[in-house]
């Protein structure tokens, strides 16, 4: 394994990230279900916080390159939010993050939405920067 390779691996895992939330009334749509702009938001934060763990570099989101909503999340439930970074280039890395769905009293806790989210990491003059210094 390269000292590239190694050092990856290392952050990789250093970086990834969790976080809980709580389906409120309030970020909920007219379904009673989480609504999915909420979802995304609360994605690209997590997807964020393991980016930037990984790199320790101002970052950017450029795109998302998909979000499967693969079952709705009522009103009253956890959502537990788990980012990991799943590849990386030059300047510019992916990271992966999954939601799963808790019900509050039963213990039950499954995969409900997914997403990948690119980042591009910002030198001084907001250009783009290597995200690791070798």
């Amino acid at each position: 394994m390269t000292e590239r390779e190694q050092l990856i691996a290392q952050r990789k895992a250093q970086s990834k990230s969790f976080q809980t939330k709580t389906v409120f009334p309030g970020y909920t749509n007219h379904h009673n279900t989480l609504f999915g702009g909420q979802a995304m938001a609360w994605m690209d934060d997590i997807a964020f916080v393991a980016a930037t763990r990984f790199c320790r570099k101002p970052l950017v989101t450029i795109s998302t390159d998909r979000i499967d909503f693969k079952e709705a999340i009522p009103s009253g439930s956890f959502c537990e939010l788990v980012a990991e970074v799943v590849s990386v280039g030059n300047t510019s890395l992916k990271v992966k993050v999954d939601i799963y769905l808790e019900n509050m009293y039963e213990d039950n806790k499954h995969h409900a939405i997914s997403g990948t989210f690119s980042f591009v990491a910002l030198d001084a003059d907001r250009r783009p920067t290597p995200v690791l210094d070798l």
